[in-house]
């Protein structure tokens, strides 16, 4: 099938300064820019709230077991409130990541979403429980290879969900995109820094274009808050190679960085916040855009291993569990045991931050310290790192350039903690960091002779370029 035209155009914001300039000001609980949706939720605006994800046990998804899929979303959604009530959160933000077929059948995505949203109106009527329902449709369009990024069967599916969202029930939306990840998946099992480049500061950013038009466009229609993307799909898998030793801690650590241009083109094309929580670029989005940001770490063990558990909640505005399937525990349905952890981390941080402004940095500062020496990818999340190196990002104007520039700037800054004892790096791990300097610095200034050399490399790379306007 031939591609689609591309959406009409969002106005188009543009981000040349950092709307958080001081590592006092970037905190958490507290964003330039709050976002007010849903029963009551005010996000950023001083209080840290938790965003509970859950997702069915291993089963089939098909007309036959229709039924059990239903009876799970509501026993789980049923749970997870009366413990919120329960506990006394201040409010609750749930988010509802479909599982593939969800989305490549749309009518059932969007009756899951309705179960969801009638029971948390439900229990704000009658419990007081401001909430709000993000939902977040997979990204399906990778489910043929190559991928075909701008029409089909599967961009139709998406298109359908994004416009379904607000009769639906949803108060946000958002997406795990996936646009380059064919080519990052091969960069990522090289160690290639130039071919991770190719995928996250050009293809990327050229499929977020695209699908963010189509997005916000959705949400303005409908009248619900365009919230954020994240490149899960790129750093996530980076961080968990590097966690099973098969990718080295300082790349992964400029996978992240380099996802940071790419994750703000939605911010540029109207998305408000907060961030996905799997979106752990997120303090740079907050540093830059002034968006709140959903975060996780610690209380995301469920889902994946990382080195981040603290640090990732230092300047958090939501606090996520990822997401945990419904199974039971000795105490409760996961799903209920999750949200309880996430109601008491959330309830520390807005404790200490009622005390004085003093007492919350104190705590946001020993979030930081009992991670960022640690490893590179903890390293980066830093507050002072992150102003750094988002500081540099800004003066670009390209997505190509930032991300040249961002994993430039970390990479120095890497180095140069590691020099000075500031950060460990594993010894078999630290010849990386010449090899790595090397192919950093050899990333040329010019993105039409990078593309074309890029291109001419991956000729024969499982990718289409015409879906990203090449």
């Amino acid at each position: 099938m031939n591609s689609q035209p591309a959406p009409a155009p969002c106005a188009r914001r543009t981000f040349d300064r950092l709307s958080i300039t001081s590592v006092e000001s970037l905190i958490y609980g507290h964003a330039p820019h709050p976002v007010r949706t849903g029963r009551g939720v005010e996000i950023g605006a001083g209080v840290v709230i938790p965003e509970i994800n859950f997702t069915l046990p291993p089963m089939d998804i098909n007309p036959d077991t229709w039924s059990e899929v239903r009876r799970q979303y509501a026993e789980m959604i049923e749970g997870v409130c009366r413990r919120a009530v329960e506990l006394e959160v201040p409010a609750l933000v749930v988010e509802f990541e479909t599982l593939p077929p969800m989305t490549v059948h749309p009518v059932w995505g969007a009756e899951i979403t309705r179960i969801l949203a009638d029971t948390l109106q439900t229990f704000y009527d009658k419990q007081g429980l401001k909430s709000a329902l993000r939902l977040t449709p997979n990204d399906s369009r990778d489910h043929i290879r190559p991928p075909q990024m701008r029409g089909g069967f599967y961009w139709d599916g998406m298109v359908e969900l994004f416009h379904a969202a607000t009769g639906a029930g949803a108060d946000m939306l958002a997406i795990e995109s996936t646009g380059g990840k064919e080519i990052c998946d091969a960069a990522l099992m090289d160690a290639d820094l130039r071919t991770m480049v190719f995928a996250l500061g050009v293809l990327a950013p050229r499929d977020m274009e695209f699908l963010w038009t189509e997005i916000v466009n959705a949400c303005s229609a409908g009248g619900i808050i365009p919230s954020g993307d994240t490149a899960c799909g790129f750093a996530n898998t980076a961080m968990a190679l590097a966690e099973q030793k098969l990718l080295p801690r300082t790349f992964a650590a400029l996978v992240r960085v380099a996802s940071v241009p790419r994750s703000l083109t939605a911010y540029e094309l109207g998305a408000v916040g907060p961030s996905k929580d799997c979106a752990y670029e997120g303090p740079y989005m907050k540093a830059i855009a002034g968006v709140p940001i959903s975060m996780e770490g610690r209380s995301a063990a469920c889902a994946h291993l990382s080195a981040m558990g603290n640090i990732a909640q230092a300047v958090c505005d939501c606090w996520s569990n990822e997401s945990v399937q419904n199974v039971r525990l000795l105490s409760a349905q996961a799903p209920v045991v999750s949200v309880e952890q996430l109601a008491y981390d959330c309830r520390l941080l807005n404790i200490a931050a009622a005390k004085s402004p003093e007492d919350a940095r104190r705590l946001r500062d020993w979030l930081v310290e009992s991670d960022a020496a640690l490893d590179p990818q903890a390293f980066v999340l830093h507050p002072e790192v992150v102003l750094k190196i988002a500081g540099e990002i800004v003066q670009e104007t390209s997505a190509y350039r930032r991300t040249r520039r961002g994993v430039q700037t970390a990479l120095e800054m890497i180095r140069a903690a590691h020099a000075d004892g500031t950060l460990k790096i594993p010894v078999n791990e630290t010849r990386w960091l010449d090899r790595l300097a090397r192919q950093a610095d050899a990333l040329p200034e010019s993105e039409s002779d990078f593309v074309a050399e890029r291109m001419d490399a991956l000729k024969d790379a499982p990718y289409l370029p015409q879906e990203y306007g090449l």
